[in-house]
């Protein structure tokens, strides 16, 4: 059995963020990082099998913005690397939740630096920045909400109000570290924020062509394959069915069901399996290991 956990563990961190390397997790002892174990982040992003999930569903909501949109079209080789992408975005959310402070930061000034050569026009001619305010709350609260939709379901569906709340106020550190502003940090005003935003939001052909190559993005391997498909169709079953109903990825409540059944199953899978992944070595860190 004990082969069979470090296969499946291999597997799973070979498309996590820890596959790109350089960040400590295991050091300096005592580092708490931007947040520490006893936060609700360190909770929410710790569960490996729902982070993937929430990070489909993230990532097909911030497509519906069409400025989010163009400057993936624009200014990423999403099309030849999607799975790099996917690492690279696993990298900086893992390392500013549970990396040592220093790498933290690093990691928030690099994107900035990023952020500041991105820019142009959408398809309809409308300019965007990547630095600009609004348009990364718009990232941030797709990426947070599809999070926390996702622990409650797979994780911890026994979420308190207070700390789903806290959740929003602690995760808009690294959002406002980033530029973006002003920022909802409450369950009440993330719903009023999506509903607030709907009429921006926009379905065509780059929009469908995107979410097509995320849907079929390769697996690290044969065995991976299904594994990787059913995460796929849990982020779609995460998406608010307005969402979803925009993005023409309908999903039968058979159907549903039959993706919640698998991936809670998948979920027990990996937790038994991942014994060294970014939260495990960072509660190491802290001594709670």
């Amino acid at each position: 059995m004990e082969v069979l956990r470090q296969r499946i563990e291999r597997q799973v961190l070979s498309i996590s963020g820890l596959s790109l390397g350089g960040i400590d997790f295991g050091h300096p002892p005592g580092d708490p990082g931007l947040f520490g174990p006893d936060s609700v982040t360190w909770r929410i992003h710790g569960d490996f099998t729902s982070m993937l999930c929430g990070g489909v569903c993230a990532l097909l909501l911030q497509m519906l913005h069409p400025l989010a949109l163009a400057g993936v079209w624009d200014h990423s080789n999403f099309r030849a690397d999607m799975l790099g992408r996917l690492r690279r975005t696993s990298q900086f959310i893992s390392g500013t939740t549970f990396g040592p402070t220093a790498d933290a930061e690093r990691l928030i000034q690099r994107v900035r630096a990023i952020h500041d050569r991105v820019s142009g026009y959408d398809a309809h001619g409308t300019p965007y920045t990547a630095n600009d305010p609004a348009l990364l709350v718009w990232v941030h609260v797709a990426e947070t909400y599809s999070f926390l939709q996702s622990h409650l379901r797979y994780r911890n569906p026994h979420l308190s109000p207070a700390d789903q709340d806290a959740y929003y106020r602690e995760a808009a550190r690294v959002a406002y570290a980033l530029g973006a502003g002003p920022l909802p940090e409450s369950v009440a005003a993330v719903d009023a924020y999506l509903q607030a935003m709907r009429p921006q939001l926009r379905y065509d052909a780059r929009t469908a062509e995107v979410v097509r190559v995320l849907l079929n993005a390769p697996a690290p391997s044969r065995i991976a394959a299904p594994f990787g498909a059913l995460i796929m169709q849990a982020g779609i079953d995460l998406l608010p069915d307005w969402a979803a109903a925009q993005l023409q990825l309908p999903m039968s409540p058979a159907r549903r069901r039959a993706v919640r059944f698998g991936t809670r199953r998948l979920a027990r899978l990996l937790r038994w399996a991942v014994r060294n992944g970014s939260w495990h070595r960072a509660m190491r860190r802290m001594g709670r290991l």
